[in-house]
């Protein structure tokens, strides 16, 4: 990333775009910044991590939705950006379940429109936000990019899959260099009101119960938000190149003979449901009344993440373990929330 055109950043006032973003304003590129600001979670959470943003001089935002094609055409065409971060997306797992048209609208018309304006704009590298969640009802650990994953869970699972086959067909089509990253479970200071970990701190805090789901056995590959950046950038400057041992008779799905790959980011060791809640009441210094239930419907009982792909293409793992990251996320909650 040497030119002098901008980089843009879809979800710019989401979790992870907030940090990207301030990474990238920090190092001096210029950064476009796409939000909607929809009531998913607490708009004024968005707000403030936006406000942030907006110190910087070099920070541009666009407020628009992924949907408004014309909109998004025009922004591609004006700003000719050099490379494209897509982290706009409807998530959740269980809000899938009973809102399925929202995850339609932005996360396949929308990323229809992202891949569009790169094609149009010539962009130079398309990296984009999929997700640990598209393994589904796979018990194959660790999970790795060169295994089928289709056998989604949520339909927000599926979204994300469907998500690295569309751009596939652009890379293969039309060149356009495309990078998949599937994330697991990302949390960290600014997260999302939606995760365990936020919602855990806040009920704890206030003296409530906590729901405890498949009886705390549950396991998470937990990703710091500051490896997820590191990992992200990394990749951002190696645009995704064709396999020259890509076999159609064998075909590797994390690979082509497109410019197109996919890495998962996550912290390579997965950690029991229960002791993330005991690293917590430690980082707060209270303990918390647990109501242990079953497993929820769409929800699966692990994930471990294989990312030897990602290390392979550029030198880097995540290594920040939760004993550092939670109380990082306490002492940002805390001040946030004056908790």
């Amino acid at each position: 990333m040497t030119s002098s055109r901008p980089i843009l950043i879809t979800g710019a006032a989401g979790f992870i775009g907030f940090h990207l973003c301030l990474r990238l304003l920090a190092e001096g590129r210029q950064v476009i910044g796409l939000d909607s600001m929809n009531e998913y979670y607490d708009v004024s959470l968005k707000q403030a991590r936006l406000e942030r943003l907006k110190a910087f001089s070099n920070f541009c935002f666009e407020h628009a939705d992924l949907t408004e094609r014309d909109r998004i055409s025009e922004l591609f065409l004006s700003a000719a950006p050099e490379v494209v971060v897509n982290l706009a997306a409807q998530a959740g797992v269980r809000y899938s379940i009973s809102n399925p048209h929202a995850y339609v609208e932005s996360n396949l018309s929308g990323f229809v429109n992202i891949l569009e304006g790169c094609r149009q704009a010539s962009v130079g590298h398309l990296v984009y936000a999929s997700s640990s969640s598209i393994y589904g009802g796979s018990t194959r650990m660790p999970f790795s990019v060169h295994d089928p994953a289709d056998h989604p869970l949520s339909l927000y699972a599926a979204s994300k899959k469907a998500n690295e086959l569309m751009a596939h067909t652009y890379s293969h089509l039309f060149r356009l260099p495309t990078t998949g990253l599937r994330f697991f479970t990302v949390y960290g200071p600014w997260g999302r009101p939606d995760m365990a970990l936020f919602i855990f701190a806040k009920a704890i805090l206030a003296g409530e119960p906590i729901e405890v789901f498949n009886y705390g056995n549950m396991q998470r590959d937990f990703t710091y938000i500051d490896d997820i950046v590191e990992g992200i950038i990394r990749v951002m400057q190696q645009p995704a190149t064709p396999n020259p041992e890509w076999k159609s008779v064998a075909p590797d799905p994390a690979t082509s003979n497109a410019p197109f790959r996919i890495h998962n980011i996550g912290g390579n060791s997965p950690v029991q449901l229960n002791r993330l809640i005991e690293v917590l009441e430690d980082a707060l210094g209270r303990k918390a009344n647990r109501n242990l239930r079953p497993l929820q419907p769409g929800d699966v009982p692990a994930t471990f993440a294989n990312v030897s792909s990602l290390e392979e293409a550029t030198g880097f793992k995540p290594k920040i373990p939760i004993e550092m990251g939670v109380p990082r996320f306490v002492e940002w909650y805390r001040e946030f929330y004056r908790a």
